[in-house]
């Protein structure tokens, strides 16, 4: 089995180590440490830890392949949107509600201090809201949701409400914000003409 570079095995120690202790509960130490690296090898990848950081966020709000659905024309748009969003519920129960979101804890906890994170973090919210806003587009199409507010509109109060339970899940280590997210988004959000 190939064994992953040196920067591989450092961006994915950064991933858990900041899904689990926070960007400022941990430094390049304990990072390279987790990573099983000489400190030294984490500046021949990265300038800081702000670099790491702002890949890592890339990395998390690009690499997912969970979002394909939202565009995927071939499934029910809302069928679709149900599923997707279910599927990251699935992580937060998994994790015991202890990660959240890496963009929704990145945004609360190094959006003012570092504004490279900050414009990655941007850059993700909006694409992750075009997304959503193509499943909530394709809905209205077909008379499935309520015309009244524009897509993009519906997608980010939707997006905003996930990232606001999400955290609110966190706090509780229990369902119940997830849950009611998904009623109130389904039932009222995405409520069909009417």
């Amino acid at each position: 089995m190939a064994r992953h570079s040196l920067k591989e095995q450092i961006v994915e120690a950064g991933m858990k180590t900041f899904l689990e202790k926070g960007f400022n509960g941990c430094g390049v130490q304990e990072i390279t440490s987790t990573a099983g690296v000489p400190k030294g090898s984490f500046y021949n990848h990265f300038e800081s830890k702000e670099a790491l950081g702002a890949e890592i966020v890339d990395r998390y709000g690009e690499g997912t392949e969970r979002r394909k659905i939202l565009r995927d024309r071939t499934l029910h748009p809302l069928k679709r949107l149900k599923r997707y969003f279910e599927d990251l519920m699935t992580i937060s129960t998994e994790s015991n509600f202890e990660r959240g979101c890496l963009l929704g804890n990145f945004s609360a906890e190094v959006s003012t201090q570092s504004p490279l994170i900050r414009e990655r973090l941007d850059a993700i919210f909006v694409r992750w809201t075009k997304d959503i806003e193509t499943a909530i587009a394709d809905a209205q199409e077909q008379g499935l949701v309520a015309t009244d507010l524009k897509a993009g509109v519906l997608a980010s109060v939707v997006l905003d409400a996930y990232e606001g339970a999400v955290l609110r899940a966190k706090v509780e280590k229990n369902r119940r914000a997830l849950d009611a997210f998904m009623k109130v988004t389904f039932s009222r959000i995405l409520a069909p003409p009417g």
